[in-house]
């Protein structure tokens, strides 16, 4: 394939991500009855409380995606090094990729297709360090969180509870034991004949030690509580009286549980929405409430960068470097 070639087919993909990208924004938004009710609920609110809280969100959301971006960064130290604005970008456009694609696997693409082509699949390896260690944040505050539910909500014996707690400590003893020695993953597939002849794009994990792995927790926690902020700014400003600290649990379990359900990103507002909706019904009667928060955070988390990141698709370069 010819040089000239090489750019019209670029072009061209370019151009279907993004037809395909505003198509889904445009289809989800165009009919979304939560965030109809955002506004009908916001209307008695005072306007000046209404725009704290939203101009907060969005600048939060910078913020949560800047830390992604300081994380990516990290995670590619041993891979190739990028500037901070080139993380920035790449992360934005990863999140564009990500709205159209089942389980947000377009943001790999979106990402590694700013890096070297000969660094992209170690790219993609060491981004999964990175979502492992978001996992395992959301998996064992959310799994606490969801003891503390059954035991305050729920009517169970004592042998019960005694049971949950030990799945709890053992499942979250599981994930922080396995994070903090992925690199064993590269030792156990020197064993299996079918992965060997790709092991080398492995051999970052065996890079990563126990002082970068916590690096790159502490990244992960600190997006963590960015996004619990939003929820309770938000919930707060719609439902006043709730329960500030049980309803920072039930947001834990809300994530844990999201985390855990396959979805669509533009579709996944009516998965957020039910389950918030379902959990949320322990504490308040407030369920349009509840589901209209659910479905700002959505926007503004993940509907508003798409859309800004959109620009940044436009700088990929499919058959070579990126830089270039």
């Amino acid at each position: 394939m010819n040089r000239q070639s090489k750019k019209i087919l670029s072009l061209s993909i370019k151009v279907a991500i993004l037809v395909l990208a505003f198509w889904f924004i445009f289809q989800k938004l165009s009919d979304n009855q939560n965030i109809t009710n955002f506004k009908s609920l916001t209307s008695s609110l005072s306007a000046y409380r209404v725009w704290i809280v939203l101009i907060t969100l969005f600048l939060l959301m910078l913020l949560n995606w800047f830390l992604e971006a300081l994380k990516w960064k990290y995670l590619l130290r041993n891979v190739e090094k990028i500037s901070t604005w080139r993380a920035v970008e790449s992360v934005f456009c990863g999140l564009t990729w990500a709205v159209f694609t089942p389980n947000r696997i377009g943001e790999y693409a979106g990402r590694v297709f700013f890096l070297s082509p000969r660094k992209r699949v170690i790219g993609v390896i060491s981004m999964s360090v990175g979502a492992i260690g978001q996992m395992v944040v959301t998996n064992v505050l959310g799994s606490l969180a969801l003891l503390w539910f059954v035991g305050r909500f729920m009517d169970l014996n004592i042998i019960v509870n005694f049971a949950l707690t030990f799945l709890v400590a053992l499942f979250c003893s599981f994930f922080l034991l396995f994070y903090f020695n992925i690199q064993l993953i590269d030792n156990l597939l020197a064993k299996i004949k079918i992965i060997k002849p790709f092991r080398r794009f492995f051999r970052i994990l065996a890079k990563y030690k126990k002082a970068d792995l916590s690096r790159i927790l502490t990244y992960c926690l600190s997006r963590f509580i960015v996004f619990t902020t939003q929820y309770c700014l938000v919930i707060l400003l719609l439902i006043p009286e709730i329960p500030v600290f049980s309803m920072i649990l039930i947001l834990f379990i809300l994530f844990f549980v999201q985390s855990a359900l396959p979805s669509l990103d533009i579709f996944d507002i009516g998965v957020r929405a039910l389950t918030a909706s379902y959990f949320f019904g322990f504490l308040t009667d407030q369920e349009v409430a509840i589901m209209a928060a659910t479905a700002c955070i959505w926007l503004i988390n993940l509907i508003i960068p798409a859309i800004l990141g959109s620009g940044f698709v436009l700088k990929l370069n499919f058959f070579g470097n990126s830089r270039n």
